[in-house]
């Protein structure tokens, strides 16, 4: 862990706020959604923020996701619960992207994907308000993050995830030392039950955008490519879009950095990218709908965006309007067309997710939506090492004539 974090200090949070109605929520207490049932976004006080460190203070600092901690919710820093989180890369993909095309490789942090920046925040607080059991649904990489984070400081943990979870998911989850149960349903089936059981009283429940810290785990990412692009951000952000932590944070990181006078008022377009067998999103943003029904039937080979259902979705949509970007939907072929392209041409490999923001780049430069000079950022959100490979059966016998020409 950063050798800064050593002395325990206050952070700069105010207060939490209803993300629909405004209302105001003490800081320091354990909440849920707001009582307008939605999400509550944590508020800071900026301007001594600014006072007390500059853009040149934080660049001085070692890149990983603490370097940011005048801008996170975590008040005493013996709080901090790490597995080492790593400022992760943008790697370019010429052949299979485009010149211009960079992939934030998000499965270099721990437990392999991006879940880890929302549930190490979101652990971190759980630490700090006294919280000793938490139930979560997940489709697989969230439960994993949660799993080893909670592990590492002792608080018992319960995972539900749909039946059809990769294996490799439920595996790591429980391993890792969660009791994981499958559910013969979708993630908000699941959701509905660990709702359930923290009515009761049995659990906390953090399922996502129901407790405030995942998203401020999630805004490092776009405070990561503020400092990455010399706080000048990208022309357009491709995010792999289910419960839409990541890019409601990217947008809250984005305004804290201008009111900190740290970047301008130039914005990313942000595309939520979603899979054609589940889109609400997409319906609704095509639809000029604030809320976004649920999707029945919802199918991909992407199981991280298969979320029929998003709480947050107000928020998803809000932030892609206002940035001038769309939602858009691709198949599963492209999808994992993309994968092979990404892999064979440029030797990064994508998870499907990450795979199904490529595929939407490549649409939505043929459609003109943005152009080859355009600076983007993909989202890889997970290693591709954790997901299904098209088999490799070709062997070689020692014992007979080798044929080199075939080698």
């Amino acid at each position: 862990m950063n050798e800064n974090l050593t002395t325990d200090r206050e952070t700069f949070v105010t207060h939490l706020e209803c993300s629909i109605t405004g209302e105001r929520y003490e800081a320091d207490q354990l909440h849920g959604l707001s009582r307008a049932g939605r999400p509550l976004l944590v508020r800071y006080d900026l301007d001594a923020v600014r006072s007390a460190i500059s853009r040149d203070t934080i660049e001085a600092r070692p890149t990983d996701l603490w370097r940011w901690r005048e801008l996170l919710p975590v008040r005493q820093t013996s709080n901090i619960v790490s597995l080492g989180e790593i400022e992760t890369p943008l790697v370019p993909i010429p052949k299979s992207g485009g010149p211009n095309v960079l992939v934030k490789d998000e499965g270099r942090l721990p437990t392999g994907s991006f879940k880890a920046r929302g549930l190490v925040m979101a652990v971190a607080m759980a630490k700090e308000l006294g919280v000793e059991k938490i139930a979560m649904p997940t489709n697989g990489n969230a439960g994993a993050a949660l799993a080893a984070y909670a592990t590492r400081c002792g608080i018992e943990t319960i995972v539900l995830c749909p039946d059809d979870t990769p294996e490799i998911n439920v595996r790591e989850i429980a391993m890792q030392g969660a009791r994981v149960w499958r559910v013969n349903g979708l993630i908000d089936d699941c959701g509905a039950i660990v709702g359930k059981g923290a009515a009761e009283g049995r659990w906390f429940d953090f399922s996502t955008l129901k407790e405030p810290y995942r998203i401020e785990g999630k805004k490092t990412m776009g405070l990561e490519l503020a400092a990455q692009f010399g706080w000048k951000l990208p022309d357009a952000i491709f995010y792999p879009t289910g419960g839409g932590t990541g890019l409601i944070g990217m947008w809250k990181a984005f305004d804290e950095l201008e009111q900190l006078g740290w970047i301008g008022s130039e914005r990313p377009k942000m595309f939520a990218v979603q899979a054609s067998g589940c889109a609400p999103i997409v319906r609704a943003f095509e639809a000029g709908e604030e809320h976004a029904e649920r999707w029945e039937d919802a199918s991909t080979v992407a199981a991280g965006i298969r979320v029929p259902k998003a709480v947050g979705d107000f928020l998803i949509l809000r932030a892609v309007r206002e940035s001038g970007g769309q939602a858009l939907a691709v198949g599963d072929p492209a999808i994992l067309k993309a994968v092979e392209a990404a892999a064979k041409q440029d030797g990064l490999l994508l998870c499907p997710e990450g795979g199904a923001t490529l595929a939407a780049y490549q649409q939505a430069l043929n459609t003109g939506l943005v152009d080859e000079d355009d600076r983007v950022v993909l989202f890889n959100c997970a290693t591709g090492l954790k997901y299904p490979m098209p088999e490799a059966p070709q062997a070689l016998d020692r014992t007979q004539a080798i044929d080199f020409d075939a080698l």
